[in-house]
């Protein structure tokens, strides 16, 4: 019987899922092709015939559709993004891919000074990055001692959800311990480029880089997340986004809204896309490289980083779970090319 259930139930969350993703994909389709008219039926079959012959299921077909309307065209190699977490996720990084969720293992796994970690509260236990244990008066000192503003981010925080800013002076432990697990990090001076950009939030580079069966790492995509006027820090609700060349670290020409729309500058501050390059790209690619062979069995990661005002990468965070796949396919993949991603569901 508790077979019988648990088959029932693996049932269930793969089908619930699934038409989540397919509704996702498809309310995409529709904003997409609300600005760009309806997207050519030969595409499509295309998207169909690809799903079915080289993926396995035509169920995977949604995402490429919408991969399709943005792009123009449609492409072999692109990874829809249910195909990832359905099949590629368990396949190359299993449980491990967790342990980005839990931030108090960042500072042993990556041992980074690129991380603007000042501690954690983890399990009634206040930390150094050193994993000293510290009495709650202490660690509450040693944070004001830091710097005058803290974030707090829980474990698994995730969309700009379980995020928390406090002056420091006025952190309450008593509040803390409600939250629950988390890091405390220093408040990011981001580089005057991205102030230009949107001042009032972090500027927020998301990098993918990929182990590949021979040990090499390679980064496979970027781009870049700004807020609006009201955000106090980056929102999937209303963020832009931005692809990024891999070679140069130049911004695309359009950004693009929650809604999919392009657009030419940011609606907040006019400030002009096109044209524009990230300061320091360079090493931050080579930073998430050099991180990434710390934990090679992770097998894709997506790394969240910015630039200070001194020019130098700091890293906020890194995603070794189901790190979102399907802005960048669309703008400027496959991104996955050489892999064998689409060869997984067969073993």
């Amino acid at each position: 019987m508790q077979r019988r259930f648990r088959e029932f139930y693996k049932s269930y969350l793969s089908f619930s899922y699934n038409v989540a993703n397919k509704n996702n994909a498809l309310r995409i389709l529709k904003d997409v092709e609300s600005v760009k008219g309806k997207t050519d039926k030969k595409l499509l079959k295309s998207c169909d015939d690809y799903a079915g012959d080289v993926l396995g299921w035509k169920g995977y077909a949604p995402w490429l559709y919408m991969y399709t309307a943005v792009s123009g065209a449609f492409q072999e190699g692109w990874i829809p993004d249910n195909y990832y977490g359905k099949v590629v996720v368990p396949a190359l990084k299993g449980n491990y891919g967790a342990v980005g969720d839990y931030n108090a293992l960042t500072s042993r796994l990556l041992d980074s000074s690129l991380f603007p970690d000042l501690g954690y509260y983890t399990n009634g236990l206040w930390l150094l990055p050193d994993y000293t244990v510290l009495s709650e008066k202490q660690f509450i000192r040693h944070l004001r001692e830091q710097c005058e503003k803290v974030v707090f981010k829980l474990d698994s925080s995730k969309q700009g959800r379980g995020i928390y800013f406090f002056d420091s002076s006025a952190i309450n432990g008593e509040e803390i311990k409600k939250l629950g697990n988390g890091v405390f990090q220093s408040y990011i001076q981001q580089h005057d480029f991205f102030n230009e950009i949107m001042e009032n939030s972090v500027a927020t580079i998301r990098l993918t880089s990929v182990t590949s069966d021979t040990g090499e790492v390679s980064v496979r995509s970027c781009f870049l997340r700004v807020g609006r006027r009201e955000d106090t820090h980056i929102h999937t609700t209303s963020n832009i986004k931005l692809p990024v060349d891999l070679a140069d670290g130049k911004l695309g020409k359009f950004g693009f809204s929650p809604r999919w729309l392009e657009i030419e500058k940011h609606p907040d501050t006019g400030f002009v896309f096109e044209n524009q390059y990230i300061p320091n790209f360079h090493s931050m690619v080579s930073t998430v490289m050099e991180l990434h062979r710390k934990v090679p069995f992770v097998r894709i990661i997506g790394w969240d980083l910015t630039v200070d005002q001194s020019g130098q990468p700091q890293v906020m965070e890194w995603n070794g779970g189901h790190n979102g796949i399907y802005f960048t396919e669309a703008v400027q993949g496959p991104g996955f090319i050489g892999l064998g991603l689409e060869e997984l569901w067969k073993k």
